[in-house]
């Protein structure tokens, strides 16, 4: 029993971080139908910009130095991001072959000029005692805190966005973009702003993973494909444009994982494929997607 809640627990929060890197994700793939290959090229920045803030203040105030490395990180990932969409992919709109062409593009020179810039040592950022050390959880024993902060951040996240999608004036004209641009347009609406500020929103989201995650685990080169593909996984398996199918996909994806490296660590990432397989071939909308 132990050992079984200390896997579900793993999944629980491997499946939080998951969660705020591929909503990003869901938000410009699934709503707005751009292929953004580069996703995981915002992991990275916000990752590496954020420890640059991070490493010279970190001996003076740590609680300070984690909060402006990752106010640091949302932001250049922000910026990024609608500048991506304002420059390259704003034009593109229905090009998704021409999009996804580009967006591998601009991660190949992402990748490279972090390399060159900060080498290729790992990095890790290290949380404020307020939410460092460990938590004693029932059935596991003294469980990581920080670990535990993950899930409460995805639920944070997870109802910011519901709210934000369902209960505000950007959130209605963001789903309105999603079924009919020209309308939305002949009504007034700024269609490519509204397109930057949901771009720019994703890559957002996509940044607080990237600082979150580098704190959880070390930051190297090559964790912008893996959060790209494990992005696309999560989203396939929930539903295209679909908060709370996304969160279901990482959930399910993130103890999928967990239990393969329990029980058979060589092979582990077969079961998150053939999740999504079985799911492409049962509902290819993805779980709680729409038809």
């Amino acid at each position: 029993m132990d050992l079984a809640a200390t896997i579900v627990l793993n999944g629980l929060t491997l499946a939080a971080l998951y969660f705020i890197v591929a909503s990003g994700f869901s938000l410009v793939f699934g709503l707005m139908r751009v292929v953004n290959m580069a996703h995981g090229s915002l992991y990275l920045i916000a990752g590496y910009v954020g420890y640059a803030v991070f490493e010279p203040l970190y001996d003076q105030d740590a609680w300070y130095a984690w909060h402006a490395g990752l106010a640091a990180g949302i932001l250049a990932a922000a910026l990024a991001g609608a500048l991506m969409q304002k420059i390259l992919l704003g034009w593109m709109q229905g090009q998704e072959l021409r999009q996804a062409l580009v967006t591998i593009g601009v991660s190949i020179i992402v990748a490279d000029q972090i390399l060159a810039f900060y080498g290729g040592n790992p990095r890790q950022f290290f949380a404020p005692d307020s939410i460092f050390g460990s938590t004693q959880v029932p059935l596991v024993g003294g469980y990581p805190t920080f670990r535990l902060v993950q899930i409460g951040v995805a639920l944070a996240v997870g109802v910011g966005l519901w709210l934000l999608l369902n209960r505000t004036r950007l959130g209605m004209m963001i789903r309105a973009g999603v079924d009919d641009r020209e309308m939305l347009g002949a009504c007034g609406i700024n269609v490519p702003l509204v397109g930057i500020a949901v771009f720019a929103l994703g890559a957002a989201l996509c940044g607080l993973g990237g600082v979150i995650g580098s704190t959880a685990q070390p930051l190297a080169m090559g964790q912008d494909g893996r959060f790209l593909l494990i992005s696309l996984v999560v989203v396939i398996v929930g539903g295209m444009g679909s908060i709370a199918g996304t969160a279901v996909g990482a959930v399910l994806i993130g103890l999928a994982e967990q239990l393969g490296q329990a029980l058979f660590p060589t092979y582990s990432v077969v079961l998150t494929f053939v999740i999504m397989a079985a799911v492409l071939a049962m509902r290819p909308q993805g779980i709680l997607g729409r038809a």
